[in-house]
């Protein structure tokens, strides 16, 4: 087994196409679906479906994908720290984010690079449960999710930001002239909500359903601030973190009762291969923010 030819199958796998992994490899693809043919003829199964439109991985090649991400990282872990000995810091880290929130990633990733320039840093933005299984499958070195009610299980963590969550109402709904709002008033209104999964939806929906309550989700966006902007509209009630809602002329904040919290979180993997770059990287990361 050559460690091409697991850098072909992620490649595939990625693409579900021989020809973009190949084009995205700079290598020919006749040369891409022989060494996955070899690949397949030593492990005894095939790694993937061709039969469709798209190519699939089988059942083997899904539980062949982690060892293979995880023996990539291993080779690269093995080069980056016999650079750092040599006084050389090179490497590349894989680095998520929630879409929205108070973090100055900005800066943090500009000074990172200015003292390290030879290591390459990769940002995504996604949802917190992609986030989560990003870490967990080694895909991320690091990442800032929101954090729900339940513990996120293999994971280290270190909480940035800590916010009130609030009601958000238009300033010609009935509610304006209101301070609060319980959580039972709450879910007789439409609500705009950020997805299920996310660290705010996920806690919402704890606390109604303690209280024997479900919420009236009526539509659904990626971004507190998208939501605060439903709301302007009149398409409901949204609850976001106390920030969102600030200087927006076109919103008021209510405070929820009982009082809710929304929480950020630097976060990541306690088990498996962490590079030199990475740890330097999330060391940082862990001091500035």
């Amino acid at each position: 087994m050559e460690l091409h030819q697991l850098r072909y199958l992620l490649a595939v796998a990625n693409t579900s196409s021989f020809t973009k992994a190949a084009a995205a490899l700079h290598v020919a693809q006749p040369g891409v679906s022989a060494q996955i043919r070899l690949l397949e003829r030593e492990l005894g199964h095939d790694v993937f479906d061709r039969s469709g439109r798209q190519v699939r991985l089988t059942d083997a090649g899904q539980a062949v994908i982690p060892y293979a991400r995880a023996a990539l990282a291993a080779v690269d872990a093995v080069r980056e720290a016999a650079d750092e000995i040599g006084g050389l810091l090179r490497g590349h880290i894989a680095f998520g984010t929630v879409t929205s929130h108070g973090a100055d990633l900005s800066s943090l990733l500009a000074a990172f690079h200015r003292d390290y320039p030879a290591i390459t840093i990769t940002l995504t933005e996604a949802g917190r449960d992609e986030l989560v299984a990003g870490l967990h499958e080694g895909r991320l070195d690091g990442a800032i999710v929101a954090l729900g009610v339940h513990p996120m299980e293999g994971l280290g963590s270190q909480v940035i930001d800590d916010q009130p969550l609030v009601a958000a109402v238009a300033t010609n709904d009935p509610w304006v002239k209101r301070r609060t709002v319980t959580l039972e008033r709450l879910c007789e209104r439409p609500l705009v909500c950020l997805p299920a999964g996310s660290g705010v939806r996920s806690i919402l929906e704890v606390a109604c359903r303690a209280a024997g309550l479900v919420p009236n989700v009526a539509f659904e966006a990626s971004s507190p601030r998208v939501l605060v902007s439903l709301v302007e509209q009149g398409l409901g009630v949204a609850v976001v973190p106390a920030p969102y809602v600030r200087h927006r002329a076109g919103v008021v904040a209510l405070d929820i009762r009982p009082a809710l919290r929304g929480r950020l979180a630097l976060a990541w993997r306690l088990d498996g291969p962490l590079g030199p770059a990475a740890r330097v990287f999330l060391d940082r990361a862990r001091a500035v923010l």
